[in-house]
């Protein structure tokens, strides 16, 4: 196998890495005290490339690969979860999917903008009934004789939906047939019959917005359907799939910056005349903590080349998508926890970023599929069993 990544690939990875360390890490502590929206550095990030980064350059994106994208989280996650939160939702959950179903005239419209940083863009699924089980979900979408349709109903834990100008949407169109009875439809949010919610007051990620939307007869004309009518579970599954990948590059680069920062911090912290980095206690969760990040780490690569194969040769990539989400986000979750023990009391503080990441850690456990459901899809992928 060859390891080595592309010119390309560096130079995204490269220029990520010096906004975050520049413009996000220097004020990720601020936004997240405030749970303020970094708008400023949303739009600069578009303007680098980094909101469209496998989106053809046709499409306002950067024309890159799976691998670049996971590269690229990775160095904004070290530096603010929040902010490759935003990132994640534009690049995977809302532009992945328009660019496998969305037509040329639809793409040119919903995702140009969104994928330069112009406008923010998010994706709703999950309803106050229906978190995991989203065959579940009340909200209606009825057509008309025009081929329009007529949606009512909400959506809830939208992230970006404070901000978003389009949202990817998900209704039930057709009940008697569950699953094969969803479709997808692209919503603007100017228009008459959309509400937003008041914005969630989240443990952690606190400056990536997150709302509950609600429609009342809301009019979607039928150029705004993606795909056919009927497709939009198969197009919210495979959408998850592909944030899978993004959610376990955030949590691996969350997880490196916990564990550089105990490394350094095990370097200079003297007890009982000795650096604390010195105790064989601490060595073993050091040592535990490098394991984790260095799986994680390969299997998120593993996951994003294999995502490159499938847009390729066909095929999905749903195991190795769910086992680098699954790992990555568990091993985030257990080497910040491990991170704050060796620092102690200054781990507990907000004087230092520790509590940030850990608090932040949690929620790659729970969104774009919890562990329970990433173990669930891994086992029945590999045992055929339903």
């Amino acid at each position: 196998m060859d390891f080595r990544f592309t010119e390309d690939q560096l130079s995204i990875q490269a220029i990520a890495r010096d906004f975050a360390q520049k413009r996000i890490a220097p004020v990720a502590a601020e936004f997240d005290h405030r749970g303020e929206f970094p708008l400023d550095n949303i739009r600069e990030m578009g303007q680098l490339g980094l909101m469209g980064i496998e989106v053809p350059a046709e499409y306002g994106g950067a024309g890159m690969d799976s691998i670049s994208y996971v590269l690229a989280m990775i160095e904004i996650a070290a530096a603010d979860c929040a902010h490759s939160t935003i990132m994640s939702v534009n690049n995977t959950l809302y532009c992945n999917g328009l660019l496998k179903f969305a037509t040329h005239e639809q793409k040119l419209r919903y995702v140009q903008p969104i994928a330069a940083g112009s406008a923010i863009g998010a994706f709703a699924l999950t309803e106050p009934q229906s978190g995991s089980d989203a065959t579940a979900m009340r909200c209606r979408g009825v057509k008309q004789a025009d081929g329009g349709y007529i949606v009512n109903g909400k959506k809830s834990w939208i992230t970006s939906g404070p901000v978003a100008k389009y949202i990817l949407l998900f209704a039930m169109t057709d009940p008697e047939k569950g699953a094969r009875g969803i479709t997808a439809f692209l919503i603007d949010t100017d228009r008459a019959g959309f509400h937003r919610g008041k914005t969630e007051p989240k443990l952690g990620i606190r400056a990536s917005a997150t709302c509950e939307i609600e429609f009342t007869d809301y009019r979607v004309e039928a150029d705004e359907v993606i795909g056919q009518e009927g497709e939009g579970f198969k197009i919210a599954m495979g959408v998850l799939d592909a944030g899978r990948i993004g959610i376990a590059s955030q949590a691996v680069g969350l997880a490196r910056a916990a564990y550089e920062a105990t490394i350094a911090y095990s370097q200079e912290r003297k007890a009982f005349g000795q650096s604390i980095g010195s105790f064989q206690m601490t060595q073993a969760k050091i040592a535990d903590m490098k394991c984790k990040l260095e799986a994680s780490w390969l299997l998120t690569l593993r996951a994003a080349w294999a995502k490159q194969q499938a847009q390729e040769n066909g095929g999905r990539f749903s195991t190795e998508a769910a086992v680098a989400k699954l790992t990555a986000s568990e091993s985030a979750m257990w080497i910040t926890h491990q991170a704050v023990q060796i620092h102690g009391g200054m781990g507990y503080s907000k004087e230092m970023p520790l509590e940030r990441y850990f608090r932040d850690a949690k929620i790659t456990e729970i969104y774009e599929g919890t562990s329970e459901i990433q173990r669930m899809v891994i086992a029945r992928n590999e045992t055929g069993l339903r």
